[in-house]
């Protein structure tokens, strides 16, 4: 019988991950609430997608009285959890969890868990990919494509559980025991929701916390915040670094387990199996340091977890990347777009700017600002940039910043952005989307966002 069987069940926040944790407990016997503050034809896709279960729904605001009536709350990742509800439901000790620490509790696979600002993404989907080509069945999740209880809920055999988690998932961990722990750099991102980059950096570390002496930690050697959460590390660590070990000397280099890039030979050398390994770059078709640093943190954990080194080259030799990621959406009277609305923080935007070569930028940026500083833009800007366009809540603030270092406009649509970034553009010119800012006033998510500006760039 099912612990959850007859039990009251809050669900807070009405999205893919609150549908997903409804569709957990409806097979498990729970009466399920929902509460949202927004309106119901906001979550209509949600509704419609449990259409045919039976839940109670307070939508349009929260009333605190419901959340201290229940039995359990299960909050999803993009509600914050220092609102006054929440307050009192502690208060009263009603246990709050999330949906990805219900499936970690539930999945018997293991799982590899990958976090981190930046890089996230195309990190899990080449691990998921490098099993894949393994001949093994990899489950892909989390913050990336579906919900991990969906995993449980549909009664799905895999392999291995490759997951994607932010640091909002992180914030209730507390039975998450990875196989494998991946941490893909850590710079400041979020402080519209946390309140400072300390709070941040904690919640991603609860990931490390959850590792045992049989976890593989993969650590980025060259973020210096992760370098410090080396520290406390409870598992086996294996790094991965741009910089040459040998060269770096010290301790580091002596007792040097995990990947390094040799980029006079355009290689990956891996030492992460007692021997010493080598991956050819010469056919990898996503670019831009920040990419090898994510495909080095790959081979670590899929090495760890033994996938074999053929596999490996083979995903090395074929992935494309993944949409949204400095996506190329096409060339067209000599001028490259590229996609890259998942670039919502600085750092990202960094990153982006810095894979390019000498061709000159038309960068079109801003949203709705996570409480950044976008200072640390400007020399970029001015060394890859000759045209900055700026939209959204964020424009103005953006401008202030780094406006002064490139020819600038600040228009008021999203279409208007990209019909000028075409208008200004020469042959050789790159027409980058990389916001460097969330998508929320203007759009759904970054994904919709993306989307747009493919559609409008086909359409010119």
């Amino acid at each position: 019988m099912s612990k959850y069987k007859g039990k009251k069940v809050l669900i807070v926040g009405f999205g893919i991950s609150g549908v997903s944790a409804a569709k957990y407990m409806a097979k498990r016997g729970a009466k399920i609430f929902v509460t949202d503050t927004k309106q119901r034809t906001e979550l209509a896709e949600s509704v419609n997608a449990c259409a045919d279960l039976k839940i109670e729904y307070e939508l349009g605001r929260h009333n605190n009285k419901t959340f201290t009536s229940v039995d359990l709350i299960v909050v999803s990742p993009g509600v914050p959890l220092n609102i006054k509800p929440f307050e009192e439901a502690r208060e009263a000790r009603i246990p709050i969890t999330n949906e990805i620490e219900l499936a970690a509790q539930a999945i018997k696979e293991p799982l590899i868990a990958v976090t981190g600002t930046n890089g996230k993404t195309t990190t899990t989907a080449l691990i998921g990919e490098m099993f894949k080509a393994d001949g093994k069945v990899a489950y892909v999740g989390g913050n990336i494509g579906k919900p991990l209880l969906d995993y449980v809920t549909e009664g799905q055999k895999a392999d291995v559980v490759v997951a994607e988690l932010s640091s909002f998932q992180l914030e209730l961990a507390q039975r998450l025991i990875p196989a494998v722990a991946v941490f893909t750099n850590l710079e400041p991102d979020h402080l519209d929701r946390y309140p400072d980059f300390d709070a941040y950096a904690a919640a991603k570390k609860r990931l490390l916390t959850a590792c045992d002496r049989n976890s593989f930690v993969v650590m980025n050697y060259d973020s210096p915040s992760i370098a410090k959460f080396a520290e406390e590390n409870p598992g086996k660590l294996m790094w991965f670094t741009r910089q040459d070990p040998m060269k770096v000397g010290g301790e580091f280099s002596e007792n040097f387990i995990g990947s390094y890039y040799d980029p006079s030979q355009k290689r990956v050398v891996s030492k992460v199996t007692g021997r010493e390994e080598l991956y050819d770059l010469s056919q990898l078709k996503i670019f831009g340091d920040h990419n090898k640093e994510n495909l080095m943190a790959a081979i670590n954990a899929a090495r760890a977890m033994g996938v074999s080194q053929k596999a490996i080259q083979a995903v090395i030799n074929t992935f494309k990347g993944v949409s949204h990621r400095l996506e190329f959406v096409r060339r067209k009277d000599g001028v490259y777009f590229f996609n890259d609305s998942k670039g919502t923080n600085v750092m990202s935007v960094q990153r982006s700017l810095s894979a390019f070569g000498t061709n000159p930028i038309i960068l079109i940026a801003g949203g709705k600002d996570k409480n950044q500083e976008f200072a640390p833009l400007v020399d970029l800007v001015k060394k890859k940039c000759k045209i900055l366009i700026l939209l959204g809540e964020a424009k103005e603030k953006i401008n202030r910043a780094i406006g002064d270092v490139a020819e600038t406009y600040l228009v008021g649509t999203f279409e208007e952005a990209v019909l000028l970034a075409y208008q200004k553009s020469r042959s050789g010119d790159i027409v980058l989307l990389s916001p460097g800012c969330a998508s929320y006033d203007m759009f759904r998510n970054y994904e919709e966002r993306g989307e747009y500006f493919k559609k409008i760039v086909n359409q010119l």
